[in-house]
């Protein structure tokens, strides 16, 4: 088990993760670095995904953007392996906040949005999006 990950017994069950194994060792190696293995983050440049990563499933551009940041969009993982990766990170860090109807990123809609990975403007765009959660008609609108 993933130290601090909150992994859940019910984790084969996960749409859209069809390797959980394999996704726990590429958050180990690819991710928690800089997200920490709790998905934490700090207090700088990499911020926490930790009761707030499937929140942005629930704002306009939300969606592609956790496939544009940096960390997602540079890494060197093939486009199945990272959608594998993407999907288990939601579940596993903000399982509370994940849409009813959430449709699990595909290896092809992951190579498209990697396509165009977001670099100087993504605090501002990550910003603009936090600031979506609270807005009325929001689903989740804790912070």
């Amino acid at each position: 088990m993933l130290a601090g990950a909150g992994v859940k017994a019910s984790e084969a069950a996960l749409p859209g993760v069809s390797d959980v194994r394999q996704a726990r060792v590429d958050y180990m190696l690819k991710c928690q670095g800089c997200h920490r293995p709790d998905g934490s983050g700090d207090d700088h440049s990499n911020p926490p995904m930790k009761h707030i990563v499937a929140r942005f499933l629930s704002v306009p551009g939300g969606r592609e953007f956790i496939g544009r940041v940096p960390g997602v969009s540079t890494v060197n993982l093939d486009d199945a392996r990272l959608a594998n990766l993407v999907n288990w990170t939601l579940y596993t860090f903000d399982a509370a906040h994940m849409p009813a109807d959430f449709r699990p990123y595909t290896a092809e809609e992951i190579g498209r949005l990697r396509q165009h990975p977001l670099r100087l403007e993504r605090a501002a765009m990550r910003a603009r999006l936090v600031e979506g959660f609270s807005q009325p008609g929001q689903e989740h609108a804790r912070p």
